[in-house]
């Protein structure tokens, strides 16, 4: 922990309740804790000062929902988001196989195709027919299915399948991927510079739900000096019984990791993803009449479901469940009410408006990532068009009283607090029309949502953000030049635990 004292900052006042502009103060952090905001703070010998010089300071962002490693991994793997059909991705790997050397793995792994709303759907042979002797692995957009050649299915012990692998049989593929000559130490590298550009956008924490055992690799990136910032790493089914053993809570501090990185939740998933049609939906896709399971699917029955969170919250730990459809937001709901557990709703994309009365009785936030609805608009529109009202329903959630904190899922969108806030505020990119912006929240309750909970006040941790323009300004703005100027907002300084870790 560490002792700093910012002078001549304006506070950004994240609440409706706060009066006017009081005008350039100090913020004093002691021991990694706020201990004064006020004017004219005297100085401390041997507390380094930091010239504020009327810059807006704010609460460090959170980015609630990471898959870190993963993030890393992007900085090495071929980018096929623009993929627009079969043939187009085919070209992209073609392209890849013929410009560059494959990758030390011996694997050409790319990231980012979504295939909703694609005439034709991916085969193997279609990927056989660019090559069969380099094995190719091409992760969607959304994480949920691999886009395998026969080589690769083989290498990574992926069953046999004509499409593509998706879901419980695509996970512990997508896992073994890790497994392979140099991959671990490629993921690294790409951590580390995804945690560093995250602290140049404000970032001082994030939640990482990875698979594996992140809390073993959060404590020896610790030891290899990662850049600071705090973490809380999450569990998923097949290590609670490990994490329960141990006695770890929800909160508790991990052995070795200085305090900054924390026993996360328990997660577990719950249905699928809107881009692979496996969202778990009360009436079935619009297109459903093409697809094996019309309305989606649950993972898990209701009483699995209940026994694996109760078992997390008779230990302490809280759960967060994937849940994108809205009947899976409906047996989450249900479960939690059942067990008496906390914790959180992960993506809630569809919800049934008349389930929010249950849920804001209940210690459960919405754990949003509003940079989706830009990807998944067109799928939307395909599969949920009579619905499309009640995606990413972050007014309908505030308007009940239902916690809200925002992501992104990363690698899935970019881990961008800015961009995150700026989706939220105006749903849809900034040069176009707001899609459905009765569920659009203001600048002001994007930031809060950010911000884990935190104010600028005596007790608060010493995470602090100080940005060159107040990012509320502009109430006379459309929802678009908001947006905009959230995303063009520029942070100057990053302090975590009371020191300084971008900017000055």
């Amino acid at each position: 922990m560490h002792d700093l004292l910012l002078r001549e900052v304006r506070i950004v006042p994240l609440d409706p309740t706060a009066g006017p502009d009081p005008g350039p103060t100090d913020v004093l952090v002691v021991d990694g804790r706020v201990a004064r905001v006020g004017p004219r703070t005297e100085a401390r010998n041997g507390i380094p000062e930091v010239d504020g010089a009327g810059r807006w300071a704010l609460p460090g962002l959170w980015d609630h929902h990471v898959h870190a490693t993963q993030w890393g991994l992007t900085r090495s793997r071929l980018d096929t988001s623009a993929a627009t059909s079969v043939a187009h991705a085919q070209d992209l790997v073609r392209r890849a196989l013929t410009d560059g050397p494959v990758p030390a793995t011996g694997v050409l792994v790319a990231f980012g195709h979504r295939t909703a709303t694609w005439a034709q759907q991916p085969t193997v042979a279609d990927l056989d027919a660019v090559t069969t002797a380099v094995p190719l692995v091409l992760i969607s957009g959304d994480a949920h299915h691999g886009w395998l050649n026969t080589p690769a299915l083989r290498l990574l012990g992926a069953p046999a399948t004509l499409g593509v692998v998706e879901e419980w049989e695509w996970f512990p593929v997508y896992d073994r991927l890790s497994a392979l000559p140099g991959a671990r130490e490629v993921a690294e590298v790409g951590v580390a510079r995804a945690l560093r550009e995250a602290q140049q956008r404000g970032v001082v924490g994030v939640t990482d739900l990875e698979f594996g055992r992140p809390w073993e690799q959060w404590r020896q990136r610790e030891d290899r000096g990662m850049p600071h910032v705090r973490a809380r790493v999450g569990v998923y089914p097949d290590g609670l019984e490990e994490v329960v053993r141990s006695g770890l809570r929800t909160g508790d501090p991990l052995v070795g990791a200085r305090g900054l990185v924390t026993m996360g939740p328990f997660k577990v998933i719950s249905d699928g993803s809107l881009s692979t049609r496996t969202a778990w939906c009360c009436e079935p896709y619009a297109d459903g009449a093409q697809l094996p399971l019309p309305h989606g699917a649950a993972n898990l029955g209701a009483d699995d479901l209940a026994a694996l969170v109760g078992l997390a919250h008779d230990a302490g730990i809280r759960s967060a469940v994937h849940a994108i459809g809205d009947a899976a937001v409906r047996q989450a709901l249900e479960v939690f009410e059942a067990t008496g557990a906390e914790g959180g709703i992960e993506h809630a994309q569809l919800v049934a408006l008349e389930d929010l009365e249950l849920w804001s009785r209940l210690p459960v936030r919405a754990s949003v990532q509003p940079a989706h609805l830009l990807d998944d608009r067109p799928a939307t529109e395909q599969c949920w068009p009579d619905r499309a009202g009640r995606t990413f329903a972050l007014r309908a959630f505030l308007d009940r009283g239902i916690e809200v904190v925002l992501g992104s899922d990363a690698p899935v969108s970019r881990l961008d607090p800015w961009l995150a806030a700026a989706a939220a505020v105006h749903r849809g990119p900034v040069e176009e029309a707001s899609w459905h912006p009765e569920q659009a929240i203001t600048p002001r309750e994007a930031l809060a949502c950010s911000v884990d909970g935190q104010r600028l006040a005596p007790g608060a941790r010493g995470d602090v953000v100080l940005v060159d323009e107040d990012p509320l300004a502009g109430h006379d703005l459309t929802s678009g030049e908001q947006a905009a100027r959230l995303r063009a907002t520029t942070v100057s300084t990053t302090v975590v635990d009371g020191q300084v870790v971008h900017g000055g």
